[in-house]
């Protein structure tokens, strides 16, 4: 008999309401727009310009629905707690062990330090830091800014600028695709970023 394909629409509408009925308003980055919008509407892109389809495609995209589940507990190892939470909920819409594991493989990758295995685990990688090559880069920094006051996590202008400008330089694309259309726009945010501290903190070269 064949085997039968998991429900991945009814798994893709559980993750999207859940996050919808769950997660906190204090998410102003991590929020239900971050997780549907853009890493689920990205990677979509990337798996299309990449040349995954089938049930790897699948199985990509619903690790990205669920790449930030684990907020609805709490930030901290929130990858962890959204793997734990795809092998409790996942099997009820027909994920077989060996999927899931193909699943907590491309949540964990989206940790930082990203440290993608395959190329499935690259696209998700890129399609979560995507903001970092978008011209919406400023307003998604400070949304992120934003929300980690809301946990009680402060900066100064000058640490968050230091902050900013190490993860953009330390930071690299995966796939082909991410880098041909992304490169290019990350690095004008980077001098972006570099002019907006250099005129609110003077006193440091940032350049």
């Amino acid at each position: 008999m064949p085997m039968t394909l998991p429900d991945f629409e009814s798994a893709a509408r559980h993750a999207v309401e859940q996050l919808e009925q769950k997660l906190s308003i204090i998410y102003t980055y991590h929020s239900l727009k971050h997780t549907r919008d853009e890493v689920v509407g990205m990677t979509e892109r990337l798996a299309g310009l990449e040349g995954i389809d089938g049930e790897d495609r699948m199985l990509l995209v619903t690790g990205a629905y669920f790449h930030d589940i684990g907020f609805i507990q709490r930030p901290e190892n929130h990858e962890l707690i959204g793997v734990q939470y795809v092998n409790h909920v996942l099997p009820q819409f027909g994920y077989s062990p060996a999927q899931l594991e193909v699943i907590e493989g491309i949540i964990l990758a989206t940790r930082i330090p990203q440290m993608p295995h395959n190329l499935l685990e690259e696209i998700v990688a890129d399609a979560d830091l995507d903001s970092l090559g978008r011209v919406d880069f400023w307003n998604r920094s400070l949304a992120l800014r934003s929300e980690m006051a809301m946990l009680g996590i402060y900066f100064t202008d000058q640490e968050w600028c230091e902050r900013q400008r190490g993860f953009l330089r330390q930071h690299h694309y995966f796939t082909a695709s991410a880098k041909r259309l992304r490169d290019e726009q990350k690095q004008n945010n980077l001098n972006f970023l570099l002019e907006r501290c250099q005129e609110c903190c003077p006193e440091v070269n940032w350049f």
